[in-house]
């Protein structure tokens, strides 16, 4: 163990265990030696016999809550993380776990504070401003979803989607949705230095000035009647973010917790961009760029990120995607293929490998993949759809049509109905055949008046007077 010969102390571990089966410090020593070569699944029952001797014994608490982050239970990481915090509080290891553990469980606010305390203790930590701009962002995510259950058709939805499409370059885009904020509240506040700062983005830097003179000419907002604005405006962004309990926050709230949320985001992350490069600054890179659909440059950085962290089971799995996204479905499968000699249960990758198979005209070797897929996820309805479209192609529509009728609700282009209506042509159901034709039909016509209106409506024209 010392020397880090983790594979070759195991057994000799095991063989004292059963010499010495009430021995809790052998039995701790073989679960470390587990964990360490990656068996989480075989140490966490070990660890859980050792707390029920010893409950208060720190390293089988951080031990077993970082064995439970790594098989994708963050739940049930959070009580010995936060047992093991309670008896060290000082130990940065455990905090960092604490709080990736409560962002995985939804729990952004309290994830939020424990990764400011582990930032004020440790700056140079990069999981720290990693870990805070994610909880920052999770709850951005929830505001935003709250408010567009209550109110899809607010300003403020419509500002917030604005926000998203800067994000990602898509100006044209964020000026439409800007100027449909401004339609609906024409003084709301930081709209037209958005406005501002497409005009920049677009090279129309005297448009930009006339809407920055209306910015500035916008009075102050009223504190008494818009606080969450007055503290978003005054800076005091974590006051903003928290919501007063048991109340219902209204549309205005949620936008403004929305968008202070984004903004703390942003500084964690300019915080981490200012440390050395490390695991989570090449995964920060990789996010930005899949989210500007840059997915084959988002590889280089998943690998520099698999590189420093070899045992992060997810990032293998991120780089199969980014290729699997940016359509380079060779080095996607042959990523995948690799992945599923060690976990041949994954339903994403099931689904990588066969839906690229398909989509290199071998339909035949797609099949059995995406049958793994489905057999591991039942739910996994695009992995439905490819299997319809490959049994098709392979002329056995009748075994085609069930799993093409799962997927329909993915169908936005209709690809899918034109796919169904053939295999129910050939097996003999015309009716329906003719029905879902129509029903493809409708649905490129819609999408073709869809994208005429938006092209005419997202230009990027002069501010109006």
């Amino acid at each position: 163990m010392a020397t880090g010969k983790y594979e070759e102390a195991l057994p000799i571990y095991r063989g004292l265990v059963k010499a010495l089966p009430g021995n809790t410090g052998v039995l701790l020593n073989l679960a470390l030696a587990e964990y360490m070569t990656g068996d989480d699944h075989a140490a966490i029952p070990h660890l859980e016999t050792v707390l029920k001797a010893q409950p208060r014994l720190l390293p089988a608490l951080v031990t077993l809550g970082s064995a439970r982050l790594a098989i994708g239970q963050p739940d049930r990481a959070v009580g010995p993380l936060e047992r093991a915090l309670a008896a060290e509080p000082a130990n940065s290891e455990a905090r960092g776990m604490l709080a990736a553990a409560l962002l995985g469980s939804n729990r952004a606010l309290e994830a939020a504070a424990q990764y400011r305390k582990l930032g004020d203790g440790s700056p140079e930590d990069p999981r720290a401003w990693y870990g805070l701009g994610k909880s920052y962002e999770a709850i951005a995510a929830g505001a935003f979803d709250a408010l567009q259950k209550a109110d899809a058709t607010s300003p403020y939805v419509s500002a917030l989607v604005a926000d998203t499409r800067v994000q990602r370059r898509q100006y044209r885009s964020a000026f439409f949705f800007y100027q449909e904020a401004l339609k609906q509240r024409p003084g709301l506040h930081g709209i037209h230095a958005a406005l501002a700062a497409v005009y920049k983005k677009t090279g129309h830097a005297d448009w930009a000035a006339a809407e920055e003179a209306k910015e500035n000419a916008l009075p102050p907002a009223d504190c008494k009647a818009h606080p969450a604005e007055c503290q978003f405006v005054a800076g005091h962004d974590v006051q903003a973010i928290t919501l007063p309990a048991g109340s219902k926050p209204s549309a205005e709230a949620l936008f403004w917790q929305a968008k202070a949320a984004n903004e703390l985001a942003l500084q964690a992350f300019f915080r981490l961009g200012q440390l050395p490069p490390s695991v989570e600054s090449h995964r920060l890179q990789a996010e930005i760029l899949r989210d500007q659909n840059q997915h084959l440059e988002s590889v280089k950085e998943w690998q520099a990120a698999a590189a420093m962290a070899p045992r992060d089971s997810q990032l293998p799995r991120e780089i199969a995607a980014s290729y699997f996204m940016g359509l380079d479905y060779r080095s996607a499968l042959d990523q995948a293929v690799k992945l599923l000699a060690g976990d041949p249960q994954s339903a994403q990758m099931n689904f990588i490998a066969g839906d690229s198979l398909l989509r290199l005209e071998d339909a035949e070797k797609a099949v059995p993949y995406l049958q793994a897929a489905l057999r591991a996820d039942p739910g996994l309805l695009p992995a439905a759809g490819s299997l319809g479209l490959a049994l098709s192609r392979l002329g056995k529509n009748t075994e085609a049509v069930p799993y093409l009728e799962r997927s329909l609700t993915l169908d936005d282009d209709g690809s899918l109905r034109y796919q169904l209506a053939r295999a129910y042509q050939s097996s003999g159901l015309a009716d329906k055949a003719r029905a879902t034709m129509e029903q493809y039909q409708e649905i490129v016509k819609r999408n073709q008046e869809q994208k005429d209106e938006v092209a005419r409506e997202a230009q990027i024209v002069p501010p109006q007077q």
